[in-house]
């Protein structure tokens, strides 16, 4: 067998690993790395084997939710002339990515590496460059600081995915859901 076929096996549940450290660390962020790899599926000496320590993992953990979260992101058509159904589908295809979006905006490892912030930084922009043409539009109210609006979009995106996983909402009501939330919350009168 050709090494180039073993390398997407690899990558693919290396992510999975970082997914499933994602959601273990958002339910009990003091998990550990044995409780991690139990969570994962994975023996310990098995999650090693991809990362060293406690430290590096929160790194990669940064890094995969800046990734997953940038490539829906990317995957969203930014058109200013529309940009209230930008935010609509930006909500509909981030539920799913909730916890991501939780350890992104949560997780001290972010904020403590300048390439991972700078990161976060660069997925944020656009998001912010929509809610700043709405303000300016008169849609939101333009009194309230647009980062305040972002992060309270993404704080609602977390909850929701969080309520869709505990069964108290159900996941083809979710988006509709936030955004009757956040619209009805900033809607200028």
């Amino acid at each position: 067998m050709d090494r180039r076929s073993k390398a997407p096996t690899k990558e693919a549940r290396f992510k999975a690993i970082l997914d499933a450290a994602t959601e273990v660390l958002v339910e009990k962020p003091t998990a550990s790395m044995n409780e991690i790899a139990e969570y994962a599926g994975v023996g310990v000496a098995t999650l090693h084997r991809y990362v060293e320590n406690r430290e590096k993992l929160m790194v990669y953990l940064g890094y995969r939710a800046i990734q997953a979260v940038s490539e829906t992101i990317e995957g969203i058509p930014l058109n200013e002339e529309n940009d209230e159904n930008y935010i609509s589908k930006l909500v509909e295809a981030l539920i799913p990515l909730g916890d991501k979006v939780y350890f992104l905006g949560h997780d001290a490892s972010v904020y403590y590496n300048k390439e991972l912030e700078e990161a976060d930084e660069k997925l944020r922009a656009p998001v912010r460059c929509v809610i700043q043409r709405l303000q300016k539009k008169g849609f939101f109210i333009q009194s309230v600081n647009s980062e305040w609006i972002l992060n309270v979009l993404y704080s609602l995106l977390f909850l929701t995915w969080q309520q869709v996983q505990e069964g108290h909402i159900a996941k083809n009501s979710a988006a509709s859901l936030v955004l009757s939330t956040f619209y009805h919350g900033f809607r200028a009168k």
